[in-house]
């Protein structure tokens, strides 16, 4: 890095020797085009006036200031040259009869002079100053303190000469102003290089580091890096990881690694690579320390969350007797107080036993989905998968849900095909799908409308698909379904249910290898489709024909 602040330094100083050198040419052109011109004057027309000498003397006078100040290359010195030549600019037109004299276009001469510093904020500065001198020369033209134009033909020969003399002063500036502009540029980009907060690489086709610029991270130092490369400051257990992305750079164009500096406890550095069109790789290396550190802390906090998940998953699975055994004696209980068993009961125990009855089956569905959802976290669900017919598990479970429908006044219609559909797979898991399916469809379903199953084949796959012209699921709640307690609905709606039926449907579908879908649209209904791997497809001369009967359990 030094060694570039320093090249920086240098161009600089070029520079400004070689602005120097510019202006000091241009002055010269400046003062032998007066001097040909005042000669040429003299020798045609004779003696000139003592107010033309005075105006080429004016004129002159910026020029030899600026060598004579050896032209220091400062906005300061360009600003006081261009009020200087704004002033002999003025000065000179007022001399030979104003704005209606023949050097009116000397006005001119601060744009001469900015043209030569280069386009942009001087150029404006200068129209602004050439302004300034006009108004200036035209208020003493007014006031009569200006004295009278020169006779013809010096009049005509001295307007004709400012002209030319002007022109060509403009073209010159012009002309050296662009021919130093890329020094310029070159040394802006330089000094850009060296002051960016980042080290900046470049490497040749083996990865050897051929130059840097910017600041190095700690433990990086710049001598090290261009003697001995980018392994010689990388620690020793990471140089596998420096050429595995030396190498992909290569390959793919871009790579990027975390190492560890060489000699540094705790430090990382953080290196992108890019391959250019040339072989050559060019490299980004920064500290990153705190970021790797800010990474630690995420993966430590997600491990300790899947941790604690996990933990509380493995404790309901392994609550599952605890749970089941104190509710089962208590709807066993009930179970005998409903019958009667040591005799008749007054109305109001018959009617308290049947009421605790009926809450312990809904407490123990609620548990039953609790822990297989638990185990389904855990991983500790087994399938019990065997070969059935899956139009067995799905017409028992529409045999119960019938009660339901009728309570809620929907209708409950079922489409399954005539031929046995044999798929290997757990039976209850697969009555537990459709429960779930038409307990959801049912309660979200206004009364007077329809839920509809469908059973059919496609490929080797059966697909069981619940429809229903209920209330419809909104687009942002449709993203969160199937998650575990998450509901879809209003604070009405979520109290309906735990959250846990779409969740348990779509986890034992993927158990069996297979998938849950649901689409939907607010207000118009829901459709869901499960769609199990397994089915066993039967010869086609032993497929009946091809017939769907109707299934309605309502009815």
């Amino acid at each position: 890095m030094a060694s570039a602040a320093s090249n920086v330094r240098a161009d600089a100083a070029r520079r400004s020797v070689g602005a120097g050198r510019v202006a000091a040419m241009w002055c010269l052109g400046w003062l032998t085009a007066l001097a040909a011109g005042t000669g040429a004057l003299w020798l045609t027309q004779g003696r000139p006036p003592v107010e033309v000498l005075a105006a080429a003397a004016l004129a002159g006078a910026p020029a030899v200031l600026s060598l004579l100040l050896a032209w220091r290359d400062s906005p300061a010195a360009r600003s006081l040259l261009l009020i200087l030549w704004t002033a002999a600019g003025a000065g000179a037109c007022a001399l030979t009869g104003g704005l209606s004299g023949p050097l009116t276009p000397w006005c001119l001469l601060p744009l001469a002079f900015a043209a030569l510093l280069g386009p942009g904020l001087w150029m404006a500065q200068a129209a602004a100053l050439a302004v300034l001198g006009v108004a200036v020369a035209a208020l003493g033209q007014v006031a009569g303190f200006e004295p009278a134009a020169p006779a013809e033909p010096l009049r005509f020969l001295l307007g004709l000469y400012a002209l030319v003399s002007l022109g060509m002063s403009i073209a010159t500036g012009l002309a050296r102003s662009r021919r130093t502009a890329p020094a310029v540029s070159g040394v802006e980009v330089e000094r850009l290089l060296v002051e960016q907060p980042h080290l900046l690489l470049a490497l040749d086709e083996a990865g050897r580091v051929l130059s840097a610029f910017g600041f190095a991270p700690k433990g990086v130092a710049h001598k090290a890096l261009l003697s001995g490369g980018l392994e010689g400051v990388v620690a020793d257990d990471d140089r596998p990881r420096l050429a595995e992305a030396l190498a992909a750079a290569m390959v793919t164009g871009q790579a990027e690694a975390m190492l560890a500096p060489a000699g540094q406890t705790g430090g990382v550095v953080a290196l992108s690579l890019r391959r250019a069109q040339d072989g050559r790789l060019y490299g980004v290396m920064r500290d990153a320390t705190q970021q790797h550190a800010h990474e630690l802390k995420l993966v430590e906090a997600k491990t300790a969350a899947e941790a604690l998940n996990s933990g509380k998953s493995r404790f309901l699975a392994n609550m599952s007797h605890e749970l089941r055994t104190p509710l089962n004696t208590i709807m066993g209980f009930s179970d005998i107080m409903r019958a009667r068993l040591f005799g008749p009961l007054p109305t109001k125990y018959a009617e308290y036993a049947e009421l605790i009855h009926e809450s312990g089956r809904h407490l123990l569905d609620l548990i039953n989905d609790l822990l297989d959802m638990s185990k389904i976290e855990a991983e500790r669900f087994q399938l019990q998968v065997e070969m059935l017919d899956a139009r067995e598990p799905i017409s028992a479970a529409l045999r119960l849900m019938r009660v339901q429908a009728d309570d809620a006044g929907l209708s409950l219609r079922a489409t399954l095909p005539p031929e046995p559909l044999e798929i290997e797979a757990d039976p209850r898991a697969l009555k537990q799908i459709v429960l779930n399916l038409l307990s959801n469809a049912l309660k979200f379903t206004p009364r007077g409308g329809q839920v509809t199953l469908t059973l059919a084949s496609q490929a080797d796959a059966l697909e069981l698909s619940v429809a229903d012209t209920g209330m419809g699921i909104s687009a942002e709640d449709l993203k969160r379904l199937g998650c575990p307690y998450e509901q879809a609905g209003d604070s009405m709606q979520r109290s309906l249910g735990t959250g846990l039926g779409l969740s348990l449907v779509r986890g034992f579908a993927e158990l069996h290898g297979g998938e849950m879908i649901i689409e939907s649209t607010l207000g118009e209904g829901t459709s869901v489709l499960v769609r199990l791997p397994g089915l066993v497809q039967a010869d086609a001369e032993d497929r009946p024909s091809a017939k769907v009967i109707a299934f309605n359990p309502t009815r």
